[in-house]
Order: structure tokens, then C-alpha cells, then sequence
């Protein structure tokens, strides 16, 4: 997920500016994580209910189906997390 420093409820009420910083970090974060996870793209999703804070969600994706929110989520012990993390940061 990437979540800006300045909040704001709505993604589109960002300026021009923090919104193309967002999805240009979005993007790095996008290759860090194609780099770490076996996956044949990230999908983007912008909802924006369930928080009051503009987020972006990357989620490696390898059929549309894999951005359903109804889907399983991966579950992962504390310290595959961390692991997982660790492997993203050095990939970024």
C-alpha cells in the first residue's frame, strides 16, 4: 500500500503535484515488488471507502481474478513478513 504524507480523504482531491508523486512512487514500489514476488504484473486499486486517507493498493496480480477483495488472503507468520519486506526494501 502507499500512503502519502499529507492526508487527504480522496485521492482526487490531492494537487497535481502529490498526485504525480504517488504514482511515481507507486511505480517503484510496483518494480520492487515484481522483483520479489513470482507474479506477471501489480494491479493498481483506488477505493478509498474503507479509510479516510488517500492510499494506493499494489497487488501482484497474475489474472484480473486476483484483484477481487473476496479472494484469500495469503496469510503469513511474522517472520515471513519481516522476510518478505526485507526482500521488497533491497529490491527497491
Amino acid at each position: 500500500m502507499v500512503v502519502p504524507k499529507e492526508e487527504k480523504d480522496y485521492i482526487f482531491r490531492n494537487s497535481d503535484d502529490v498526485l504525480s508523486e504517488i504514482l511515481i512512487f507507486a511505480k517503484k514500489v510496483a518494480a520492487a515488488l515484481e522483483k520479489t514476488i513470482e507474479c506477471e504484473r501489480i494491479g493498481l486499486m483506488v477505493l478509498g471507502l474503507e479509510v479516510p486517507h488517500t492510499h494506493i493498493h499494489l497487488i501482484p496480480i497474475s489474472k484480473e481474478g486476483d484483484m477481487l477483495l473476496s479472494n484469500t488472503r495469503v496469510k503469513l507468520t511474522d517472520e515471513e513478513y519481516k522476510q518478505l519486506v526485507e526482500e521488497i526494501k533491497k529490491n527497491m
